[in-house]
This record gives C-alpha cells, structure tokens and sequence, in this order.
C-alpha cells in the first residue's frame, strides 16, 4: 500500500501549524504532507483529493482539517485517524476557509460570499457541513478570512479592494459596511487580540490599521422582534440550491446616517507602505501573530519582511529565494515561520529570533527521471531534469544533500555496491561520482567528443562505470579509481536506451533502438559475447538479482525474459493492453487508440527474482509473476485529475463547436503569473502560459529489502511498502494452535515450542510478546534448537521489531546468536536470503547511527564537566595558597 511521498515538500495552497506549533501541514499535489520539526520526520497521509488542494483549514483542537481542492470539493479528514470522514462540494472554487477560535464555526470564500457553515461536531451527523448564514457584500471576488479572539465577528477582504467585517451572530450596534482605503487587491486582514482593531494589507503594498470605537464587549445581542429586518431569503437563487436552509445577510458599501447612528464605527489612524525604496514587487502573502503582535510579510521577488505593530518597526528583512512567496504561516508560540514558494517548490521553516533555519526542503524543480536504493535500502538518490541530484532519507522522508554540479538534466542515478558513492549520468556529457562522506564530487568522467548521456551503469565491485550515448551510439567504460576512459564500445547502430550489469558475472548487457540486446564480456577485452535479436526498437532492460535471467521491454509492449547464457527466449508477456493510457485534453484520437503506440519504459525485479514492476507513460504500475507470465496486480500512482491524460474519456462538456475547452488558456498575466515582469509590465509577463504536466512513471526500483518499491512520477517520488499488520497470514496452522494454548506452552517455559507456535499464528504483537518473555541468558540455547525454517522467520521479525522497539540489546543477542550458530546453512541460500539481511542490517544501521552520536554527545559532555569541575579545583587551589601566603605575612609580622 501507499506509504509515502518524497521528492515534493509544497505546491500550492496554504501552510497550516498544528495545535501545538511543532508540526507543519503543507498541501503536496493533491496530498497532504505533515513534518515533524521536532522530530525531523515527514508523513504523507494516505488519502487524495480529484484536484491539487488549493486551501487548507484546521479546527482549534487539531483533530480535523478540511482539504478544498482547485474546483471546490472538500475533504473532511481527521488528522488522528487519518482518514477522509466527509465529502462535499462547494460547487465553486474556494479562496479561503478558516474554523472560529472556539471551534463551533467555519467561514469559506467563493465568488463574492462568505458562507459559515456549523463545524462539525464530536457526535454523528447525518450531514457534516450545515450551512449558516450567507454575507453579501463585496462586489468582486472575497480572498481572506481572519475572526476576532471570541468567535465573535470575523472579517473577510476581496479583490474590490474592501474589507468588510461581518458578525457570526446578529448584533444589534454592527452593521455590515465596507473599509475602503486601499488601491489594489487586498491580500490579508488581520484583527488585534481581543480587540475589533483592524489591519488590513493589500497587494501594493500597503498597510492600513484602523480602529474601533466599541470594544469586543460592547457588542449588543440583536433582540428577537428585529431579526428579519436584513434577513431577505431569496430561494429562487439559483446558486445556492444545495444551501437553502442558510440566512442570507446583505451587508451595505455606503449606509445612510441613520443607520449608522450609535453603531459601531471605524476610523482609519494610519497608513504604513512597505515599498518605499521602490525595489519590491507586489505583496503575495502576509501573516500575524496576535500575541507577539508580529506581522509577517511576503512578496513577489522571494524577500519578506518581519514588523512590529501597530508602530510598524522593521525587525528585519531578509530574501530566501527569487521566486514569489506564495504562503505564509506563524506557529502558536511566534517563533517559527513557514514559508512556500510554489515557484520552485520550496518550503522552509525560520527561527526569527536564532535566524537559522529549522527546515529547508526543495523538491526537483522540473520531472524526476531517476531513482536508485542504497544497498541497505536507508537511502534513495534521484536525478531531475534541472540537473540536480538528490539524497532522501528513506525513514525520515528528508532530502539531506543537493549536488547541483550537472548543467543540464540528470538521466540516471546509481550507488556504487559500498552504499557511499553515488554516479550520474547528464545530457551535459559528463558523468559524475559523488562521495557520500564528505558530500562532494569527486570523479568526472567525460568523452574524447562531447556527448549527450542517456543511461548509466556500475559494476558489482564499483570499479568500472559505463555510459551508453545518445548521438554517437557508443557505450564509454571508465576506471573509477583512475578516472580514465578504458574503452569505447562500439556496435551498435541506434541510440543506446538501456546498461545494465550483471549482477553475479562481469558481463555488461546494452540496449539500443537498433532492435538488439548486446553482451560484452568484461573479462575478454570488452568483445561481443553474444547478439539478442528483437522485432522492435528496445527500450529497457534489467537483470534478475541472482544473474540468471534478464527481462528486455521493447517499443511493441512486449516484456520479454531471456536465458542470455544460452542466448535462448524463456518467455514474454504481452503488457500494451495492461498499461491503459489515459487521453489528453488535446488528443484527436481516443486513448484506445494512441495505446497502440504506449510500451513499457522502465523495469526492475522484485528482491527475490519472482516478480516484474514495469512501468510507462501512464498512470498505472503493473506487477507480473514471471513463473506464471500473468498480471498480479495494478497499481493507480494517483488520482490527481490536474494532471494531463489522466482520462480515459473526454468529458463533453468541455467540447464546443471550436474545439476543446482546454485550448483557451485563462490563466496568462494573471497575479499568479512569473514573479520577475518583464521591463515595463506590472501584472506579470502576457506570455506566460500555464500547462498540465502530463501523468508518467519515469523510473521504479525495488528496495533491497524487499519491502518496499519506489517509483519517479510527474507526483514526485512515491514509496510503496508491505503493510503485514492487517493481513492474517498464517503459517502451517494446526486446529491446537490458539493464543490460549501459546500462553500455556509460555507459562511452561517451554520457549523454542512457544516461537514455533506463535511464527505458525504468525500474529507480530504474539510473536513479540513469546520472543520478548524469553530471558536472555536461554536465547543460546533456544537459538540452537530451533528448527531451520524458523531461524529465516526469527530474523525478519528482528529486522522489523528493531525499527519500533526500545529493547535494542535484547535483540541483538537473538541476532548475534542466530547468525553465528546458523550463519554456515544460512549462506547456502544467500540469494533468497539477501533481503531479509539487508534489511536487517538496515535496522542495525540505523540504531548504530543514533546511539553513536548520542555516546559522542555524552562524551563531549563529559569532558567538558571534567574541564570545569579541573578548571574549578584549580582556582580554588589558587585561593587556597594565595590565603595561606596570607596568612604566613601575618604571622611573621605578628613575631616581629
């Protein structure tokens, strides 16, 4: 199942802090991610919307969100199950939506309404989403919401350039009026703490605060007799059909005299502007904390500035990209601001007061191409199209390293079989080694002629690269401890599409579009071993992990497996029909059709050689058992209908007599055009075009663990991994094994009979429990007698119980121990063994890496108690002397 979304950290939408400030929710897509900065964790929760999430609101108490995508659909999720609870649909885009402090209400934004809705409550409704009241008001569209500290009022801003502020409930000295004062869009308006003071901001950067005659208890409940004197319910609104139980209040731009006569009144008392130097763009985000009164403030060109209000004190100003900031958001206590620049996916995390930075996370600018696992599965490498090469950190889903020597875009990625060196490949005819210790480039490898990379492979033992060309249909083989160009392999005559060793013998295995599969024999001077003959043009190819077999997918759809030693066809698989290629918007021909014409581009084993993943131009990744040549399984990489070809039927509504809807593009020049104008223009650059990145699966690998597979997609990099908690699997059951009679067996001390009966169970939480009982000076003698099938079972329940429990001795006594009195028969069967090692050591690994640094830690600490406490002793040994010497001249002058 799903597990997790690496690659992208934010694309649109607004950030959002938890309840208690230490994590951060940012929309990824039509995901949504949450980021531990405690604990410098990242999870993607299991649950999509149909379009990219365009607006994110959190209740008070944390427990639910409502996730608002591009077309108005929501979401109502709770953030402790993670799951989706409710849908609804607001029929319209929504710009904003925001819960009341006390948790009873929500306000969304559309067109030029408000609507507040009752929030939903702790028992079962029927309907989640009731609506309230409807404000009318603003003539153009409404873009911001903030409420007062009480729930109160709450005040919405909108594009005519007016701030209105609306009751939640009917007072009787508040009529609905509009704050003008402003000459552009407004962006945000904030309230005082407890207080109906006002600031409002709009896009050229300006600031207006205005004040209000009536504190937030002088508001007069509405007496009952008046309540339909605003109230005009107008049922024939075609609009609203779906909302006609909600009261509509129309608020007023210009009341008369009378009307405002002894009712709340605000007056403008200053008016601030960011801009005066002149070299700042439009104003694009802004936040406040109301306790620290902090205004935080976002523009255009990536700076943001940090005030002081009312008094309007610059604290400082600071850039952090060249992109424009697209949210902002303030955790509980002030310290922390995040912010997402859209622009280049950026979101970072600032301690205003350390300046430094919590989080700093940017995900590949332009398409992942590549991806490739560590050999202990801890970490993933990818390489983008905008030439950079990153290194993500499987369990904490955290990029940790950019190297950004490429100029142009990365086309393969790999590790070397130590897990520290990683190489690339480039269409800037370079390839480059990385070291993962001191996190630099180490190694260039270059051609005699410029060349354009296209694929990328190392040896088992990391000494020997190779690179297949795109232009001069060569594969370049290079020494990596040297660096020099040892060979130039040639023969074939189309573009080289795939490289691959294998991965027990020195033989390397060349695709290429000229309809071969070629063979070189590392050890006889690079000669041709042996000519694999296709009917189509070859696309990918990959070696089964023992060596035995090499799977070869071809332009017609057809994965096919041979046996290379022998140079002999063991089977295929007809795939075209499998992959269902979506239609895109400005397709003429129907996705059945263009199907034709759609392979397989890219393809990996599973870690034990049964399973193929292949994968293509769509939004499908499809697994096939080899044995049985037959489709396991589809898996839907995602449901994001604001990617192209994503349908497999054009809807008709958006077809017209002048042809597709899709053909009008609505989105050029607008505010959320290119952040830097071209000379001259103020509203962004005309030229700037939108478009639908198109749904594809560019690269898939298998963990080395074999419990996970990853997979490059226009989405970013998704994790899918084996959930074994809510399956029953068990294994040789017999009608006497039962929990009641494993208890028994425990309680009899009987341990080695227990293990066998609780892996035949095969329920984890009993396992542990029947493992965990055991003392530790018995596991010798368990782990002697326990049955052979058993001892594989031992070792993967280890591997998985070291990620979760705390009894880090306890299981390494039982790995220890089983290793060493099993590791001879063990070895006889590495191959199958292999991932369960790996992912053993995996576990190992990582607890090596945390308990080190925290024993470093306590030393340092250590040594500096000792200095101080040394330190101390010294100076008191000083006084002590310097006393006594005293105390010799005052004696002596005594005798004297």
């Amino acid at each position: 199942q799903f597990s997790g979304l690496l690659g992208t950290v934010y694309r649109r939408g607004n950030l959002a802090f938890t309840r208690d400030g230490n994590s951060l929710l940012s929309p990824v897509g039509n995901r949504i991610s949450a980021f531990d900065l405690r604990n410098n964790k990242c999870e993607t929760y299991p649950l999509a919307t149909r379009l990219n999430i365009a607006c994110v609101g959190l209740s008070p108490d944390g427990s639910l969100a409502i996730l608002i995508d591009e077309e108005g659909s929501a979401l109502l999720v709770s953030l402790v199950g993670k799951c989706v609870i409710h849908q609804f649909y607001f029929h319209k885009p929504v710009h904003s939506v925001s819960f009341s402090p006390d948790g009873k209400k929500f306000v969304i934004t559309k067109d030029n309404v408000a609507l507040m809705y009752h929030a939903p409550g702790r028992k079962r409704e029927f309907n989640a989403f009731v609506l309230d009241k409807t404000y009318y008001g603003p003539y153009d569209e409404t873009t911001c919401i903030d409420w007062t500290d009480d729930s109160k009022c709450f005040a919405v801003g909108s594009k005519d350039m007016s701030t209105w502020v609306f009751g939640a409930e009917r007072w009787a000295n508040l009529i609905y009026y509009s704050l003008g004062g402003h000459k552009d869009v407004i962006v945000a308006c904030f309230f005082e703490e407890n207080s109906l003071d006002l600031y409002t901001i709009s896009q050229d950067a300006a600031l207006c605060v205005w004040q209000c005659d009536t504190e937030l208890d002088g508001l007069k409940p509405m007496p009952r007799k008046g309540e339909a004197q605003e109230n005009n319910p107008a049922k024939d609104d075609e609009e609203f059909l779906e909302e006609q139980k909600g009261e509509e209040i129309r608020g007023k731009a210009n009341p008369s005299e009378k009307e405002s006569r002894n009712k709340v009144k605000y007056s403008r008392v200053a008016k601030h502007f960011f801009n005066k130097e002149g070299d700042f763009n439009n104003l694009t985000s802004a936040a406040y904390h109301k306790k620290t009164h902090l205004l935080v403030t976002g523009f255009a060109s990536g700076i943001f500035h940090l005030h002081e209000l009312p008094d309007f004190n610059l604290i400082h100003s600071l850039s952090i990209s060249d992109q424009r900031i697209a949210s902002i958001s303030i955790n509980c206590t002030g310290d922390w601001i995040a912010f997402g620049c859209s622009g280049l996916g950026q979101l970072l995390v600032w301690e205003w007061q350390s300046e430094s930075y919590v989080l700093k996370q940017q995900g590949h600018f332009n398409s992942m191409v590549s991806l490739a696992y560590s050999p202990d599965g801890q970490y993933i490498v990818t390489g983008g199209e905008d030439g950079k090469v990153k290194v993500w950190n499987t369990s904490s889903s955290f990029c940790f390293v950019t190297f950004t020597e490429h100029n142009s875009g990365v086309t393969a990625v790999t590790f070397t079989s130590t897990g520290y060196v990683i190489v690339s490949a480039s269409l800037d005819g370079t390839v480059r080694a990385f070291d993962l210790h001191r996190y630099r480039n180490f190694r260039t490898f270059t051609s005699p002629r410029p060349n354009q990379f296209s694929c990328l492979a190392v040896d088992s033992s990391g000494e020997i690269v190779s690179a297949g060309s795109q232009d001069s249909f060569e594969i370049f083989i290079w020494s990596m401890q040297s660096g020099r160009l040892l060979d130039i392999l040639s023969g074939h005559e189309g573009p080289i599409s795939s490289l691959s060793f294998n991965p027990v013998k020195c033989v390397l295995a060349s695709a290429s579009w000229d309809k071969t599969v070629k063979l070189w024999d590392m050890l006889d001077s690079w000669r041709t071993k042996e000519t694999l003959m296709l009917n189509s043009d070859v696309l990918v190819l990959a070696f089964r992990p023992d060596g035995k077999e090499l799977a070869v997918a071809a332009l017609n759809g057809q994965i096919t497996f041979w046996d290379h030693e022998n140079g002999v066809q063991t089977g295929s698989i007809e795939g075209r029909h499998d992959l269902q290629i979506g239609r895109k918007e400005l397709d003429k021909i129907t996705a059945k059709q263009a199907a034709k014409g759609k392979s397989f581009t890219t393809l990996c084993y599973s870690a034990d050689g049964q399973s193929i993943l292949a994968g293509g131009l769509s939004k499908f990744v499809c697994i096939y058992n080899i044995k049985e040549q037959i489709l396991v399984k589809k898996f839907e990489i995602s449901c994001n209908f604001s990617l192209d070809a994503m349908e497999e039927y054009l809807d008709r509504r958006k077809m017209t007599e002048f042809g597709s809807m899709a053909l009008i593009d609505e989105g050029g020049g607008g505010e959320d055009g290119v952040a830097i104008p071209l000379p001259g223009v103020k509203r962004g650059d005309m030229s700037y075009r939108h478009f639908k990145p198109e749904i594809r699966v560019t690269c898939l690998q298998f963990s080395p663990t074999g419990r996970s597979w990853a997979a490059t997609t226009t989405e970013g990099l998704l994790i899918y991994s084996l959930d074994a908690g809510l399956i029953f699997d068990p294994f040789e059951l017999d009608i006497d094994i039962t929990p009641s009679n494993i208890h028994k067996t425990l309680r009899q001390k009987e341990y080695t009979m227990a293990i066998v009966m609780a892996f035949k169970l095969n329920e984890k939480k009993l396992i542990q429990e029947v493992i965990e009982a055991v003392p530790s000076n018995e596991v010798d003698v368990i782990c002697t007698s326990l049955p052979d099938l058993y001892v594989e079972k031992v070792l993967e329940f280890l591997a998985s119980a070291f990620e979760t429990s705390c009894h880090l001795e306890f299981y390494l006594i039982w790995a220890h121990k089983l290793l060493m009195l099993h590791g001879q028969k063990l070895k006889t069967r590495s191959v199958k063994l292999l991932p369960v090692i790996q992912f053993l050591q995996k576990s190992i690994q990582r607890h090596f890496q945390d308990v080190s640094k925290l024993c470093e830690w306590n030393i340092y600490n250590i040594k500096y108690a000792l200095a101080i406490s040394r330190q101390r002793g010294m100076k008191r040994l000083a006084e002590e002397t310097t006393v006594g010497e005293e105390d010799l001249d005052s004696d002596s002058d005594y005798l004297m």
